[in-house]
């Protein structure tokens, strides 16, 4: 029997059945069942490699898609890395890895190449996954699924209840995973992370065929699975908490020095960045410039409980902030790539301004229409970027112009009539 067949039997499955269920919660009117342990019980943790090798083994020899989770410690640790991995497939069951003891799942990875992989918001996950050698070349993304179908509330304990019918307890989710061994509460609660997950996958393949979405779900589905790895993001000093309050080039270099320094402790001592140090007393010690130790600890988030030594470090920083050069100080804002923010635009550009209320205005309409979310229907920064430097306003220009942006082939036959339409509106 297979795990959609088990769960059927166990309580029959509550696909959508017509449109997505709303904020009320399940589709039908019985209570959602409480899932409170895994079909096979709480699976051992696989931390070496004989035992890694019999997984290959079994999910390499199972049957249709794999069910794929990953469990972060954000928060508590320095990066993203996955400290636990879940897999469940039919015929091998579910799988709890421990990406401390087996660091290197490349060999798991090539067992699954051309298995689809189903992922919950599979872009939380793909990057800490890649780093240990797991990477699909197929993917079903619940998440992005419950998103074109127009379900309200699309996190993975609502779609199960929504659209299976049974409860999953998220009481874990916010641990620190880094924590060995793992308690079996929190083993309990990753197993069943994965539990339903093909089941749900099932169901919204359903859905999305019934409102004709099927093949647009499968184009974003191959866009993340082809995505390259994210770029390292520039400047990521300039996206600490509060920035808006830094105005003088002065201060942002005390909130460049301070937040280089946090990030390399945080580093060295493999713990969250703002364990080390907040952001709130980053921007405060940036505002205030303090002339010494003494000034700095009265400054809140240096409080009493910061020892001296820390003090200092946290002073020399700003130190090294205040003796920079004005050339090597930093400038007020990011270069921009594209047009500047909406909110310049009337300014800047009237009729550009005027361009994009009618673009949006078209686009929302259009999302309604689609029941889906804007920002899933097109991208913003592509509707913005049409509308600041214009194609000819007809479809086939637009159309060009949003596959420039990146995109899908979908998006473009749905976005770009009423694009043109709008466009060409604002230019009469």
């Amino acid at each position: 029997m297979t795990d959609a067949q088990e769960t059927a039997a166990a309580s029959s499955l509550r696909t959508t059945g017509g449109a997505p269920p709303d904020d009320g919660g399940s589709a039908d009117s019985g209570a959602p069942t409480p899932l409170l342990e895994p079909r096979e019980g709480i699976p051992p943790v696989i931390a070496d490699e004989a035992s890694l090798a019999e997984v290959i083994a079994a999910f390499a020899a199972g049957t249709g898609p794999v069910a794929v989770d990953a469990e972060r410690a954000s928060g508590y640790r320095y990066g993203q890395r996955a400290y636990l991995v879940q897999l469940r497939r039919e015929g091998a069951g579910t799988a709890l890895i421990d990406p401390v003891g087996c660091p290197d799942l490349s060999a798991l990875g090539e067992a699954l190449s051309g298995v689809e992989w189903v992922l919950h918001a599979a872009t939380q996950d793909l990057p800490c996954l890649r780093e240990i050698g797991m990477v699909p070349t197929r993917l079903f993304d619940t998440e992005l699924a419950g998103r074109l179908a127009g379900f309200p509330r699309v996190g993975l304990g609502a779609m199960v209840e929504g659209v299976l019918g049974f409860v999953l307890e998220k009481g874990h989710s916010a641990v620190d995973w880094s924590t060995r061994p793992l308690p079996d509460p929190w083993l309990r609660y990753a197993a069943l992370d994965v539990e339903l997950l093909v089941d749900l996958r099932d169901a919204l393949e359903k859905e999305l065929d019934r409102q004709g979405k099927l093949d647009w779900a499968r184009q974003e589905f191959d866009a993340i699975a082809s995505a390259p790895p994210a770029e390292p993001r520039k400047d990521p000093w300039r996206r600490t908490s509060g920035m808006h309050k830094v105005r003088r080039r002065r201060q942002l270099g005390v909130v460049r020095e301070l937040w280089q320094t946090r990030d390399r402790i945080a580093q060295r001592r493999d713990v969250s960045p703002g364990k080390v140090l907040s952001d709130a007393a980053i921007v405060e010690a940036a505002l205030s410039l303090p002339v010494n130790v003494q000034a700095l600890a009265a400054l809140n988030g240096f409080g009493h409980r910061m020892g001296r030594r820390q003090l200092e470090q946290w002073q020399a920083a700003v130190d090294r902030a205040k003796e920079l050069s004005e050339s090597q100080l930093p400038q007020p804002g990011q270069p921009v790539a594209g047009p500047p923010p909406p909110r310049a635009w009337a300014d800047k550009d009237p009729v550009a301004a005027a361009r994009l209320s009618a673009a949006r205005a078209a686009v929302s309409a259009l999302a309604e229409e689609l029941n889906m979310p804007q920002e899933n229907l097109i991208a913003p920064d592509a509707v913005r970027r049409v509308c600041w430097e214009p194609p000819a306003a007809d479809e086939e220009a637009v159309a060009g112009a949003l596959t420039s942006y990146g995109a899908r082939p979908w998006q473009v036959e749905q976005v770009a009539p009423v694009l043109a339409a709008a466009l060409s509106g604002q230019d009469a």
